[in-house]
């Protein structure tokens, strides 16, 4: 995609196996792939890793610093507040939360998840209605050299 700016910016999503069903490819091993086959003029890429486990998400940070201007988790829909950046200037967030209704359970009707979690049968999950919540991050990022300064948590309750 291209940015407002006119500066190029690569998106890739890729999945965690770590507690997750069906078992993937080794996301480790698919991230090298796409990168090399990256155009050379393409600096900046921001790497969404769709995980469960916390672990795999932060050995992914480490894995692709210096490579990507980004790698931020995503699935559990609960902020971590662990972001920085990386020695070799990646920026990492663990999960940058979820978008949706904040008076719920990670989005969903508390009643059923009550119900689940208290009598142990499963419950159909309904989203929940209500005053919303958009989490994500800022990033500022180096064009030329496609390595990030900073990354800030946002967060934006409904009111």
């Amino acid at each position: 995609m291209t940015g407002s700016n006119g500066v190029e910016v690569g998106v890739l999503n890729i999945m965690g196996t770590v507690f997750m069903h069906p078992t993937l490819d080794c996301p480790f091993r698919c991230v090298d792939d796409v990168l090399t086959r990256k155009p050379e003029t393409l600096k900046v890429i921001l790497v969404d890793f769709h995980a469960e486990a916390t672990s795999e998400k932060v050995a992914m940070g480490w894995y692709l610093d210096g490579r990507v201007s980004g790698v931020v988790g995503t699935h559990t829909h609960v902020p971590t507040a662990d972001e920085r950046v990386l020695p070799k200037g990646t920026a990492h967030i663990s999960d940058v939360g979820m978008t949706g209704c904040y008076n719920s359970v990670i989005g969903v009707e508390t009643s059923g998840i009550l119900k689940r979690f208290v009598d142990r049968v499963p419950e159909r999950m309904e989203p929940a209605s209500g005053p919303g919540s958009v989490c994500g991050v800022v990033i500022d990022v180096d064009e030329t050299s496609g390595l990030s300064r900073s990354i800030e948590r946002v967060r934006v309750d409904e009111n």
